[in-house]
């Protein structure tokens, strides 16, 4: 069921670029963009220093590229409130929402692959060692 509506979508989808998982992973993919996005995905909103404390391995700068660059595609909302000190609130769009079920069933393919993609990762490391 799911494989002939996945044709369907794909022969009426337009031309985005040469791939559409190439152009998702564009907008999503990289270091820190889906630890963002999932943290976002279990919470309604989080300042900046919520998301911070989430993500202890992203540096401040990292976090802020990453968060505009989502911002610019419309996956994130930035919400600025006037106040002092000022409060700023990042939320999933109703775009980024639409992610979420890319995103959990990743974190599926994770949890249920880990170990055995460890186990791959050791065992190249012994073949290729002098």
């Amino acid at each position: 069921m799911k494989e002939k509506k996945l044709k369907k979508v794909l022969k009426n989808l337009p031309t985005i670029s040469p791939c559409p998982i190439a152009f998702t992973v564009k907008i999503i993919g990289g270091k820190w963009k889906p630890g963002i996005l999932w943290e976002l995905t279990k919470h309604k909103s989080l300042r900046f220093g919520q998301l911070a404390k989430l993500l202890p391995e992203v540096a401040p700068k990292m976090l802020t590229q990453n968060l505009r660059e989502l911002e610019k595609h419309s996956i994130v909302n930035r919400k600025v409130y006037a106040e002092v000190p000022p409060r700023v609130e990042y939320s999933l769009t109703k775009l980024g929402k639409s992610l979420y079920p890319i995103l959990y069933e990743i974190s599926i393919w994770g949890i249920e692959n880990n170990t055995e993609i460890d186990e791959s990762e050791i065992l190249f490391s012994k073949k290729t060692e002098f």
